[in-house]
């Protein structure tokens, strides 16, 4: 069994420890070709097989549809929020549903390419809440509507993504699903783009995903970096310019490790789906039953991956849970400080935070109640 600290980090976050093992093993030769993926080209027969194969269990396991290309790029999805207005919008008009801070980030930078507005917000609920369907007020031209499925720094997440026909929309939906990619099943139907930086749950940064519709492909505005243009990179197979190749490479593995994974007699993206509800559903239990510490989203959106918490009342002090985050420190609870713009603590239980990480959370979080309630 694993000796290793459990880490709650936002991102870069933890990987499955088999797969940091494989990446040592094969750091300075891989199987056997005299290199290490790092040192290889990218157009290489070795570097090839990678790709390839890492492509194709990616698409294995969300069970993309044909008529979606994969894109393996760099830029995070900080830098989607550029490339995606530049290569969907052809400068005309753009919504965003904004329900917290990554969100907001993106309907700001869009600004730059588009008419971007905002159609719906939660931010007078502090982004504790999503935007009611009732109250989205989406514009019949616009080139597409924009959210992120997942909010890392608010802890809310759309359990559900919306069916913008019912709505009476026909813009494809785009989706930054950076935090929550490979942690649940996607539904393709709804989806025309979706995004997401590969830090959370799937390798180390500076690899980003894009999954893209076929007839969104070839929009690019003449301002779009042909690096960026997502017609040129799906055509040259995402090697137009040299890629994250060892990031693409540690994916790789973390899919492989993701077709083997079993859990509760379920396999694959099925079983981390169901895990993680697990996770979820013990810390936010250990939550609602605390007098000392609460979580402040509404029930039906909070996230199973980021679970930002508070000290409650009285004990919210700067000095209770600078005491708190020390204590953690110390049983070996790592990186739960919560962001700066928001304060307090946060967990992040990412596909590789085995339950009994949670379980040593939820322990200490009644051990600090009983010491100091």
């Amino acid at each position: 069994m694993s000796l290793r600290p459990f880490n709650f980090s936002a991102g870069p976050a933890a990987l499955p420890e088999e797969v940091l093992r494989q990446v040592a093993g094969e750091m300075l030769d891989w199987q056997g070709s005299g290199m290490s993926v790092m040192e290889m080209s990218h157009r290489g027969a070795e570097f090839t097989s990678i790709a390839t194969a890492a492509e194709a269990d990616l698409r294995e396991l969300l069970q993309v549809p044909a008529n979606f290309r994969i894109l393996f790029m760099q830029g995070g999805g900080l830098a989607e929020n550029a490339i995606v207005p530049m290569n969907l919008s052809k400068g005309g008009k753009v919504d965003f549903v904004v329900s917290g801070s990554w969100s907001k980030k993106s309907a700001e930078e869009a600004k730059r390419y588009a008419d971007a507005a905002v159609a719906a917000s939660s931010s007078d609920s502090k982004f504790t809440t999503l935007p009611a369907l009732s109250t989205w007020q989406l514009r019949r031209d616009a080139a597409y509507v924009h959210l992120c499925s997942n909010e890392t720094i608010d802890g809310v997440e759309f359990h559900e993504l919306p069916d913008l026909k019912a709505l009476g929309c026909d813009a494809p939906l785009v989706i930054d699903c950076s935090s929550h990619q490979l942690s649940r099943s996607i539904d393709w139907s709804r989806v025309g783009l979706a995004f997401g930086g590969a830090q959370k749950n799937i390798g180390p940064a500076g690899l980003t995903l894009v999954f893209v519709r076929e007839d969104l492909l070839g929009h690019a505005m003449s301002i779009c970096p042909s690096a960026f243009d997502f017609k040129v990179v799906a055509e040259a197979k995402s090697m137009y310019n040299t890629p994250p190749t060892f990031g693409i490479y540690v994916a790789g593995l973390v899919f492989q490790w993701l077709k083997r994974f079993s859990y509760a007699g379920k396999t694959g993206v099925a079983a981390i789906e169901q895990r993680n509800i697990d996770k979820a559903q013990l810390l936010y239990a250990a939550l609602d039953a605390s007098a000392m510490f609460e979580n402040r989203v509404a029930v039906d959106c909070r996230s199973r991956m980021n679970i930002p918490f508070y000290l409650s009342g009285k004990f919210n002090t700067e000095t209770l849970t600078q005491a708190f985050l020390t204590g953690a420190k110390e049983r070996q609870l790592l990186q739960l400080k919560g962001h700066k713009s928001v304060g307090g603590m946060r967990a992040s239980i990412y596909n590789a935070m085995p339950l009994e990480g949670v379980q040593a959370l939820v322990a200490y979080l009644k051990d600090f109640e009983a010491q100091y309630g």
